[in-house]
């Protein structure tokens, strides 16, 4: 799905992600998603600090997508593989390794979300953790081919040597937004 505007939520805040409070009420009333407010939160102040997307953009909105995922994953309480930052004590330079060109950023999420479980544990922040990462999935956004001519990335691939690869920034292709967006969110965290 190509899309023309991204709805969602946002706001302000400093670099942590709040308490850590997840189970909302921890009464018998309704429960809300601290977790998962709480990164959206971050990854809208984080964002605006660096000023290098437009807010209400298209890629203000899939960069906030993508910086709250990766700080509300990060911050859930699961075992991690040591390339996933999972032994970093600091948040910021957790993010900046999760979000690094070659970490299985993707991958990464699509674990991170099977192993959450059914998510009513912490009020609802995995259901809309989930919505996010479908958004980003299913959203398109237009930009320049950095893959090189032949799309892939140079200096990837089993064995790949890095290789000065010649991109024509002029040749637009539509690819998921969250694709666009983790660059922009490793910058915005490298200026903090």
């Amino acid at each position: 799905m190509r899309s023309d505007s991204v709805n969602g939520t946002g706001g302000g805040g400093r670099y942590g992600t709040g308490g850590g409070g997840a189970h909302g009420t921890g009464g018998g009333g309704l429960a809300v998603p601290m977790a998962w407010l709480c990164a959206e939160y971050t990854a809208g102040e984080l964002l605006a600090d660096g000023g290098l997307a437009a807010p209400g953009s298209l890629e203000y909105e899939a960069a906030r997508r993508t910086l709250a995922l990766t700080v509300y994953l990060g911050d859930r309480p699961r075992g991690g593989a040591p390339d996933d930052g999972g032994r970093v004590e600091d948040p910021v330079a957790r993010w900046l390794l999760r979000t690094a060109h070659g970490h299985p950023w993707p991958r990464w999420v699509r674990s991170g979300l099977a192993g959450a479980g059914d998510g009513d544990a912490d009020g609802g922040g995995v259901a809309l953790a989930r919505a996010a990462w479908r958004r980003l999935e299913a959203t398109e956004l237009l930009a320049a081919d950095l893959g090189g001519p032949d799309g892939a990335a140079p200096g990837h691939g089993p064995g790949a040597e890095p290789a000065r690869v010649t991109v024509d920034e002029s040749r637009r292709v539509w690819m998921p937004s969250w694709q666009v967006a983790l660059p922009l969110v490793h910058l915005t965290l490298r200026l903090l």
